[in-house]
């Protein structure tokens, strides 16, 4: 195995060309603990999610926005399991993705968790133009930060984002820096397209 020692350019080998953002993202654990992400920044990432598409327009996306150094981040910080919370202190922004599963009335959205899921790959694509780091996790306990931040019974903690600049590799575990290190690997086309290929 080839350990990659430049960790500034993990650039995709990818079958096909793509637009930078995606070529160049990638999910580190080692961020900065002193870099912070400027508020215009952070609201060019969010306006990002909030244009990205949702069945019958639904928009059923909701952020709790955590930096570095308030209680919210403290909060989110404390309910991730032990793996994540050995890194993602680290990070100048946490992120909790919150799906709104139903509507006022009580009728489920059942697409909620996909739409979710597209506004935050358009908040890490931005983020990634805007020359910040993210990576995505669910090694959290979800009742703890729905309850933490008193959120509505139709709303579902999904996943929590850490959002960052680069930081030092070897401030990290062992373990964890092994990995951060690893040559990148994605399954191929002919596996992933399972039919019209």
């Amino acid at each position: 195995m080839t350990l990659v020692t430049d960790l500034t350019s993990r650039k995709a080998d990818t079958s096909a060309a793509l637009i930078d953002p995606l070529v160049d993202r990638w999910s580190p654990r080692a961020f900065d603990p002193n870099a912070v992400v400027e508020p215009e920044a952070l609201r060019t990432i969010l306006e990002a999610a909030r244009w990205a598409p949702s069945a019958n327009n639904s928009q059923p996306w909701r952020f709790v926005v955590a930096h570095r150094g308030t209680p919210e981040f403290t909060t989110t910080h404390d309910a991730m399991l032990g793996f994540n919370q050995a890194w993602a202190d680290s990070a100048a922004v946490l992120i909790v993705n919150v799906a709104e599963i139903a509507d006022a009335e009580g009728k489920t959205r059942p697409w909620a968790r996909y739409d979710l899921g597209q506004a935050v790959a358009h908040l890490t694509v931005q983020a990634q133009h805007e020359g910040l780091h993210t990576h995505q996790m669910g090694g959290f306990d979800a009742a703890k930060l729905h309850d933490a931040f008193g959120l509505a019974d139709n709303l579902e903690v999904v996943s929590v984002t850490a959002i960052g600049v680069l930081g030092d590799v070897d401030s990290l575990p062992d373990v964890l820096r092994e990995r951060e290190v690893a040559p990148r690997e994605r399954k191929t086309l002919d596996e992933l397209v399972l039919a019209g290929a």
